[in-house]
């Protein structure tokens, strides 16, 4: 007592009380994650399917056409229990395509030669969105923008191909070939390739990745001289290469609104915006390279502006991270995505790859810190093929705890605001005894100015509390038609009480959702007793 306590002692004591703390964090992460969670009625859930070099889809060697639907469909079936809402798939990774495109050659990564079509021949993005839209998932079309020959003299590259026929618009930069962004017709080439799809196909959203102007190259300077010169009009050369970004946003937001009114358009850029130390908007990182400085991507004008829709900034970052944190970022991205949705990117395909990433709590901590704001409507996952081997249980935790119940995903009031028409229930009925109850519901929808996305069938303790503004559905049913016959398994809705009621809604194809169209109420007189309608 009133001694000073020596250097080791102190350690001791700080060391206890670190363990400590650390002990109780894991604790507290175990014990939400064993649980059922508070989740969210809105949420984007969504993984990114990479095609480039076989990433995710189709595995390498696989050219047979229904061998790739089959390898699709189980991918989607596993994205689905893990609670997935959308998939954003790459239909264009170096100005080729997952399409029969008037633009551009079959890819390489499809068929195992640039140019060759499918054999025998199907439409791929056409038959990836339809197995998308059955399973209630979203469908974005991701393009990466500007990269044209993936490994100079290694790709397979099409006599058609851009890069021959117009090769005064393209750059060798690090043993890849890139669109010149400074180039106008090469732009205009690219805007024409989008228009193609948006109007084309049925997808939900275009979808941009982060590589604009590439990543810098240490001491190898991007040769666009050139075009500098000729378009460069005295302004400085960073200044110019942010102006030629944003002329093709604006095309591009321009041509994707007038050719498909209803379809999405989100970037996801590197996670790092700018550091503060050069513009005090930053955020408090100290990343090497940026979108703003490096990039030349000034995702915040876009977002300001209203060019684009929806931003997944790449949060590939762990807590506490030297250079980038993953707490810092995402407080940064809630506070900067200026009235539009922001998603925040999960890097899952680092687990096991250090010491801190055989950390199981890493995804279900950076989860937990993006439902804290509510400027963050959601999260995507890098990349689809890392669910597969279940990493550090991610996939249990998903699927058991964080997504264990449906989420809508986020309407975006500026596409479309109008709630469709409640559907109308021809008829309900229960069959089978308890424990096998179900209950058969069918149902139409009748509204026939809007297309319709899913019902949601929800379910209620009393009369008296039936407000679904901020209540997560017991179940989505994808809309295939515009009529529902399903049935529920009764074992799935809350078993506390004795009565219960069963409402149902429609969500269009926006995302926005109408009034309950039902309220059935359902009665049992003890616990044991099957439930029954009351007329």
């Amino acid at each position: 007592m009133g001694q000073t306590s020596t250097g080791s002692e102190t350690f001791i004591i700080f060391y206890f009380y670190i363990s400590m703390k650390i002990s109780l964090t894991l604790w507290l992460v175990v014990f939400s994650t064993t649980f059922s969670l508070a989740q969210p009625k809105y949420e984007f859930r969504a993984a990114w399917i990479a095609t480039v070099a076989n990433i995710d889809w189709p595995t390498k060697g696989n050219y047979q056409s229904e061998s790739q639907k089959a390898e699709y469909r189980k991918l989607l079936d596993m994205l689905v229990q893990n609670g997935m809402n959308a998939v954003i798939v790459q239909v264009r990774p170096a100005a080729d395509a997952f399409y029969p495109s008037p633009y551009e050659p079959w890819s390489e990564w499809l068929t195992g030669k640039q140019g060759r079509a499918p054999e025998p021949y199907y439409d791929p993005l056409k038959f990836m969105i339809e197995e998308a839209h059955k399973r209630g998932l979203e469908f974005h079309a991701w393009c990466n923008p500007y990269r044209a020959e993936f490994q100079i003299g290694k790709s397979s590259i099409s006599p058609t191909h851009i890069t021959k026929t117009h090769p005064e618009w393209f750059v060798a930069y690090g043993g890849k070939r890139y669109f010149d962004p400074g180039n106008k017709q090469a732009q205009d080439f690219v805007v024409n390739v989008i228009r193609d799809i948006v109007k084309r196909y049925d997808v939900d959203a275009l979808h941009f990745d982060d590589y604009f102007y590439p990543y810098r190259i240490a001491g190898l300077e991007f040769p666009d001289d050139k075009t500098y010169k000729a378009y460069g009009e005295g302004m400085e050369r960073s200044d110019w290469r942010r102006s030629n970004v944003d002329s093709i946003i604006v095309k591009l937001h321009n041509g994707i609104r007038e050719e498909n009114p209803h379809c999405k358009f989100g970037i996801s850029p590197f996670g790092v915006w700018r550091n503060k130390d050069l513009d005090s908007l930053g955020s408090d990182t100290k990343a090497g390279q940026t979108n703003y400085d490096d990039l030349y991507a000034d995702i915040l004008l876009w977002l300001k502006e209203g060019y684009i829709d929806y931003v997944v900034p790449q949060l590939y970052w762990e807590h506490g991270h030297r250079a980038a944190p993953y707490e810092v970022l995402v407080d940064w991205w809630s506070q900067h995505s200026y009235g539009k949705h922001c998603y925040v990117g999960l890097g899952i395909y680092k687990a096991g790859s250090n010491a801190r990433w055989r950390d199981r709590n890493i995804i279900p901590l950076q989860i937990q810190d993006a439902r804290s704001f509510a400027t963050i409507q959601g999260q995507v996952y890098f990349s689809s093929k890392s669910f597969v081997r279940n990493p550090n249980g991610w996939s249990d935790s998903l699927r058991l705890h964080y997504y264990k119940h449906p989420a809508l995903i986020p309407p975006m009031p500026w596409i479309d605001s109008v709630p469709p028409v409640p559907p109308v229930v021809n008829s309900i009925s229960i069959h089978g005894k308890n424990p096998q109850q179900q209950l058969q519901i069918n149902a139409r929808y009748v509204d026939t100015e809007k297309r319709l996305r899913q019902f949601a069938i929800y379910s209620f303790s009393s009369i008296e509390d039936t407000d679904i503004s901020n209540k997560a559905p017991v179940k989505l049913i994808p809309a295939t038609s515009d009529s529902l016959r399903y049935v529920l398994a009764l074992s799935l809705l809350p078993q506390e009480g004795n009565e219960l009621y069963i409402g149902i809604s429609a969500v269009d194809i926006n995302n926005v959702e109408s009034e309950i169209g039902l309220l059935q109420k359902l009665e049992r007189t003890n616990e044991r007793a099957p439930w029954e309608l009351v007329k």
